[in-house]
């Protein structure tokens, strides 16, 4: 048997195609399916039958029909403390995580890699569109887009660090999801045309509020919106119903389109502007992950984004300390969100990223 890989298989299908390729080049797989939550943490009813529980009978089916094992890992204990926990504690300070981002760095390839190590097995693996490659030149682990544009995924994993990309497979980097899918269907995957998933896991329902509510146990007060100059404006439901660029659900009337420029948690206020005063330059982001190189030890041309679904802009990044960036953008971009990832890049190589401040 070749090399051993547990491949984490979501019940979609492209961990399941992963799994199949990588069984077909020879690795000796093994199907690992992480139970992260229960259907309480999710606002389900205890006996309905939720989608995580659909989604481990997806996973196991695929499994059978490769010939290949299979296995639950509980991880619910560290899901709560790194990804739900952070996600509510980041709202409270008035700004708007992304919890895929903190379950890739944790669970998937933290939590995941360390048990793979703990059964003596080389590699993990996923469904993620991205790539990964060695540079010797830098002697360094180099992360790369998937060349399929339309789904790289390279920005949700710019917190690998180099020990876990030196044991990281990602066999779909340089396939199209088309192909993916077709690929499934030729093996008569029942999931082959299984809908993305395109919300948050343990918020099926989008309510981030009524979530945070329920998993912390605690309200959140009314306070003032306000003006850019001090104005009040009227009365806001509590910080965790809003963030940065939102327009809707504010509640007020205005001559003219109003948005969220700031959410302040210590002065539980939230302040509001016109569509030009959403747009800024500069950006610092700290809790910082540096990928092709050790450090930027001066001036780097580069290209940002400051969220998943944004075309990449160019920008100069400077690094000002061990844990942070400062990157000036040549346009002023809209809508920076304290709490969302800054993600750099040199081409198609990850430079490496961190979290808005």
């Amino acid at each position: 048997m070749g090399e051993k890989v547990l491949v984490a298989m979501s019940g979609g299908v492209d961990s399941s195609v992963a799994a199949l390729l990588l069984r077909d080049a020879g690795y000796d797989a093994q199907g690992v399916t992480l139970q992260l939550y229960d259907n309480e943490d999710a606002g389900l009813p205890r006996e309905k039958t939720c989608c995580s529980l659909d989604d481990v009978n997806d996973a196991r089916r695929v499994a059978a029909r490769l010939g290949i094992p299979f296995t639950v890992f509980n991880f619910k204990e560290e899901f709560r403390a790194k990804v739900m926990d952070r996600f509510a504690d980041a709202y409270r300070q008035g700004r708007t995580p992304n919890p895929c981002i903190d379950c890739n760095r944790f669970i998937k390839f933290g939590k995941l890699l360390q048990r793979a190590e703990e059964l003596d097995v080389r590699y993990v693996a996923t469904g993620h569109y991205a790539r990964v490659a060695y540079d010797e030149a830098r002697g360094r682990w180099l992360l790369k887009k998937g060349l399929d544009d339309t789904k790289d995924q390279s920005y949700v994993l710019y917190a690998l660090t180099q020990r876990e990309l030196a044991h990281l497979l990602l066999p779909l980097g340089e396939l199209t999801k088309t192909r993916v899918r077709a690929l499934a269907e030729k093996h008569g995957f029942s999931n082959a045309r299984k809908r993305d998933s395109q919300d948050i896991c343990f918020v099926p329902d989008g309510d981030y509020a009524a979530f945070i509510t329920r998993h912390t146990g605690e309200t959140f007060p009314t306070g003032e919106f306000i003006g850019t100059a001090g104005q009040v404006y009227g009365t806001h439901q509590g910080v965790i119903h809003y963030t940065v660029g939102q327009r809707k659900g504010l509640g007020l009337s205005f001559p003219q389109p109003m948005y969220v420029c700031k959410v302040d948690p210590l002065r539980n206020e939230v302040t509001l502007g016109t569509h030009e005063e959403l747009f800024s330059r500069e950006v610092t982001a700290r809790d910082i992950n540096l990928i092709s190189v050790e450090r930027i030890n001066e001036p780097l041309r580069v290209k940002g984004k400051i969220r998943y679904r944004q075309a990449e802009q160019p920008a100069t990044v400077v690094q000002t300390g061990e844990d942070e960036l400062r990157v000036v953008f040549d346009e002023p971009q809209r809508a920076v969100t304290p709490g969302q990832a800054l993600v750099l890049y040199d081409g198609d190589v990850v430079v490496g990223g961190g979290t808005i401040c």
